[in-house]
């Protein structure tokens, strides 16, 4: 039986602002308060998707989040009217207001943690959705995350979900974008690779001291358990906490792994050679040959890996075995960074060629191209038994595209936010997308 790693990208939401809310991500605090371009930013994203989609990868879409959440703002004691809420929190505490406006969820790689059928208990697909509790922005998204992924991802036959963990700081939780999964095909059992910035319980990890770590080792394996994973099949490694103090928030700001290749900065890790060694040798046991492609910091620096999102990039097998690497346009206007990739895609080794996309809207505010989307590995069955809606096609893509040009707008500012006719507009827009991608009703609007 055929399998495949299908991305699903997130689509990105009417709101794209720049409010400068996550502290750690250097991106997102440097260009706080500039002005946005929403509607740039849903084109360009769609047009990574298509790009994919036309060379032959399989390609879905994970849709937005409503906003402004103006229920999240009535539990922080706003009240009235929708417009009367939200001209309330414009006026008497505006951060909290672009908190509720944020269209974070674009980055999907934060939606959940995904693991396959070959590697589970049960031998479904397991989704837990990710609390994003470091956050308050983010946290408020898991409830309706769940509800989209259970209406695409909806047969109990071979999908199952789990909600997310508890929403302290011991079960910090960041989804995919600390989790990696390694495997000689898609459809065999395969390593799960979990990165964690600290410990929670066990004083024996050492913590960064500038920004916060966001994932917990208990976190990962919490996730691990709910999602029936063999010791065999799992392996922990501790992000460097020298790296999340220079802006490395999450593992996929220094890493990414596909297939059996894990490529990566020589700064990302702690105890690095033990973790290479435990991955080749679990890997071994499951008849794959693990493969690690190093960046020294001579050649990158991760000051460079940061401004770059070097290895925020799609790592992508082709039939013929060799790999895709999918970067943003930030990559080629660095110096440094381009320098090395000209060498490695010459050097005749695993990665064979690089593709460049500009997603200077969502790079902007601290995501690129793996920010935007979630791996989920499904043999024929299993993607047979995916919502169709959501599955990209050239008409899906068409009508997508006339849908983000009728609603979006092309410029959003602060004081934006605090219009209370954008929240019609947002919700007019998802309402027509939840059709468009037959998801139902899947947002607190069309429910209660």
């Amino acid at each position: 039986m055929k399998s495949y790693e299908v991305n699903f990208d997130g689509l990105v939401g009417p709101t794209h602002n720049y409010g400068g809310l996550s502290y750690g991500n250097v991106a997102s605090q440097s260009n706080s308060q500039q002005s946005s371009n929403p509607k740039e930013a849903a084109l360009q994203g769609l047009a990574k998707m298509k790009a994919l989609m036309d060379m032959g990868f399989q390609q879905g879409v994970l849709a937005p989040q409503e906003r402004p959440d103006v229920a999240a703002l009535r539990r922080l004691g706003f009240a009235g009217s929708d417009a009367q809420v939200i001209q309330q929190a414009a006026k008497e505490a505006m951060p909290l207001l672009v908190a509720s406006c944020s269209a974070s969820s674009m980055w999907v790689a934060n939606a959940a943690t995904v693991s396959p059928s070959a590697d589970t208990a049960d031998g479904r697909v397991h989704f837990t959705a990710a609390n994003l509790n470091c956050k308050y922005h983010r946290s408020i998204e898991h409830p309706t995350t769940s509800r989209v992924l259970g209406a695409m991802f909806a047969d109990q036959q071979h999908f199952a979900h789990h909600a997310a963990l508890p929403a302290v700081a011991q079960f910090g939780d960041e989804g995919a974008a600390n989790h990696t999964r390694f495997c000689r095909t898609y459809g065999e059992a395969g390593v799960e690779f979990f990165v964690f910035g600290r410990s929670a319980f066990d004083t024996r990890f050492p913590a960064p001291q500038k920004y916060p770590a966001r994932q917990t080792l208990e976190a990962s394996q919490a996730v691990a358990r709910l999602h029936g994973l063999r010791e065999e099949g799992v392996v922990y490694a501790q992000q460097n906490p020298s790296v999340i103090d220079q802006g490395v928030f999450h593992n996929d700001v220094i890493a990414v792994g596909n297939g059996e290749v894990l490529f990566y900065h020589e700064d990302a890790f702690l105890e690095t050679d033990r973790m290479l060694a435990e991955l080749s040798s679990k890997l071994a046991k499951v008849g794959g040959k693990f493969q690690s492609v190093c960046v020294p910091r001579s050649a990158v620096t991760v000051d460079d890996a940061v401004r770059s999102y070097l290895f925020n990039s799609q790592l992508l097998s082709r039939p013929d075995g060799s790999m895709l690497l999918i970067v943003p346009e930030e990559c080629r206007g660095n110096e440094r960074v381009w320098q090395y990739l000209q060498g490695l895609t010459g050097s005749g080794g695993v990665i064979g060629e690089v593709k460049v996309f500009d997603l200077k809207q969502s790079m902007q505010n601290g995501g690129g191209p793996a920010c935007l989307r979630l791996r989920v590995a499904l043999n024929e069955t299993e993607l047979a038994a995916v919502n169709p809606g959501v599955i990209m096609t050239a008409p899906l893509y068409d009508s997508l595209t006339q849908w983000v040009e009728r609603h979006y707008r092309d410029r959003m500012t602060e004081n934006d936010l605090a219009d209370p006719q954008l929240l019609l507009e947002c919700r007019a827009a998802l309402d027509e997308l939840t059709q468009i991608l037959k998801l139902g009703a899947v947002y607190p609007f069309q429910i209660n």
